[in-house]
């Protein structure tokens, strides 16, 4: 007897459906999969088997052929095992397949027919909700990250025999529901603060214009300058993550698998800092069976790579791509798959091998050519794609001794927000979000300068030999400090300071 069950998997970031057919022949046993299954879906068969019989079911000795169609897809992964029993005991008339039709069903189960949590639940129930299912059936511990999908039923399950018994009408499941406002309400506070910072405050005023416009930033300054510290309190002072960029970073952390256990959605934008040993497919994604990398998990945040000359230099010219573009292509033999990668680029590092070059309470001990083969590491074409640079100094023992708390990261961030506001009506019929992702138009539109500044502009282009990039960057990240003082207009005291960040493209800096 045939049987059809609907279930689903995840190419990239986004859910495909799946047709689980199975069909049930009078032969000698067997249990044959086809529909280019990996070695886990094939496996499948042994703890379906296991599963059907410790949950107090007959398992028949019949030859069985199970389909995954569309059948030119590879299939991937463990959640298959839920969707193949029922289908077995669908054919086998133990469950009534018309009802279990209505149904996305998707599980792993255990050998005594336990249903353990899959990857990629969210876009799969985003997927079932736009196929007009009556409801999706999950592992119970991805039922609230299912259930932050409005429009459909989840229904999250344990064992397999309950799945049977609610098909069967002898038990109710009920419907998962949650509050997404007290998910967002509960997760506003940091660890760290601004106000735990003494001294850098133009290097806090850095980062403040950062956050307000997206921007790029690399601190380069001597050991022990407070270039980490400031970086990791840069989460602290950006403005909250919205539903729809939750929805985006929640969906690739799913289909990784790096949700913790009953978490719904990502609240926070993502700060991620991988280790300069870090691979380029670890990077930028990859592998035989493609999945996103740290670029990826950055997605709607912050991406901080601390030393970052310490990283291999074929590593870090990946990285040009996705920050011009956004996203991010893995091309296979087998498939094509993008995936977003809109964050902030965050970057430290040492003038020099020994960290005191221009230092002046410590003496260098590097060589010229030292010094040239440590900053060659990061090419030309990288440095223009980072807007501002900033210069971090050894804190002075006066300010390290403050009483005075810095100004808090509420304050810092309630301005932040502010200008992100202003930014949010301003894009409001474009598909960016803020004033680092304009382009060209954008920009001739929205960042017109007077004659004044004009020339402020073309003496600074004059004599740092700036790119047309670097020119675009100043009049974006002027743009954004305008819009920190809730201006209209761009004023010379703006591409001033646009200006100053820009302090790496000076020669005595290139050599």
């Amino acid at each position: 007897m045939l049987a059809k069950i609907l279930s689903s998997a995840v190419i990239g970031i986004d859910a495909y459906l799946i047709e689980v057919e199975v069909d049930i022949m009078p032969g000698l046993p067997t249990f044959t999969t086809v529909g280019l299954p990996e070695a886990s879906v094939k496996e499948s068969k042994e703890r379906v088997k296991s599963a059907i019989n410790n949950s107090g079911f007959i398992f028949p000795d019949d030859r069985i052929t199970v389909n995954l169609a569309p059948a030119n897809i590879k299939k991937e992964g463990t959640g298959f095992d839920l969707p193949i029993a029922l289908g077995i005991l669908a054919a086998t008339n133990i469950i009534p397949q018309k009802i279990s039709s209505n149904y996305l069903i998707l599980g792993e189960l255990s050998l005594d027919g336990r249903i353990k949590a899959v990857k990629g639940s969210l876009p799969m129930a985003i997927a079932a909700k736009t196929a007009h299912y009556e409801g999706i059936i999950v592992p119970y511990d991805n039922g609230r990250e299912a259930s932050v999908v409005k429009g459909i039923s989840v229904y999250p399950v344990k064992t397999l025999s309950q799945v049977v018994n609610f098909f069967r009408g002898f038990s109710q499941i009920p419907a998962e529901v949650t509050d997404i406002s007290a998910i967002f309400d509960r997760n506003d506070k940091f660890d760290v603060d601004f106000s735990e910072v003494k001294g850098q405050e133009h290097v806090k005023r850095a980062l403040e214009v950062a956050a307000a416009g997206g921007h790029n930033l690399i601190m380069i300054g001597p050991p022990g300058a407070g270039k980490t510290m400031l970086a990791k309190r840069l989460a602290s002072i950006l403005p909250p993550i919205t539903f729809d960029e939750s929805i985006e970073t929640t969906k690739i952390f799913s289909v990784v698998g790096m949700l913790a256990k009953g978490q719904a959605l990502i609240t926070k934008r993502p700060f991620r800092s991988p280790h300069h040993t870090v691979s380029d497919a670890g990077l930028i994604g990859g592998g035989q069976v493609p999945r996103p990398g740290e670029v990826s998990l950055a997605h709607n945040g912050v991406l901080f790579l601390d030393e970052l000359s310490e990283f291999k230099k074929h590593v870090l010219e990946v990285l040009r791509q996705p920050l011009e573009d956004q996203t991010v292509t893995i091309s296979r033999a087998s498939s094509t798959i993008t995936y977003p990668s809109s964050f902030m680029l965050v970057a430290a590092m040492n003038p020099c091998p020994c960290g005191y070059f221009s230092d002046p309470k410590h003496e260098c001990r590097c060589s010229y050519q030292q010094i040239h083969r440590y900053r060659s590491k990061i090419s030309g074409p990288l440095m223009d794609r980072i807007d501002i640079h900033v210069e971090v100094p050894a804190v002075p023992y006066r300010d390290l001794m403050e009483k005075f708390n810095s100004e808090s990261s509420e304050n810092i961030r309630n301005r932040v927000s502010a200008a992100r506001e202003l930014q949010s009506q301003r894009f409001a019929r474009s598909k960016i979000y803020c004033n680092a992702q304009m382009n060209s138009r954008h920009i001739k539109k929205y960042c017109k300068i007077d004659d004044a500044s004009c020339s402020l502009l073309e003496s600074a282009i004059d004599k740092l030999g700036l790119s047309a990039r670097a020119y675009n960057r100043i009049l974006k990240i002027a743009r954004t400090i305008a819009d920190l003082e809730a201006e209209n207009h761009i004023k010379i005291d703006h591409i001033s300071e646009a200006i100053q960040y820009r302090s790496l493209d000076r020669s005595k800096h290139l050599t």
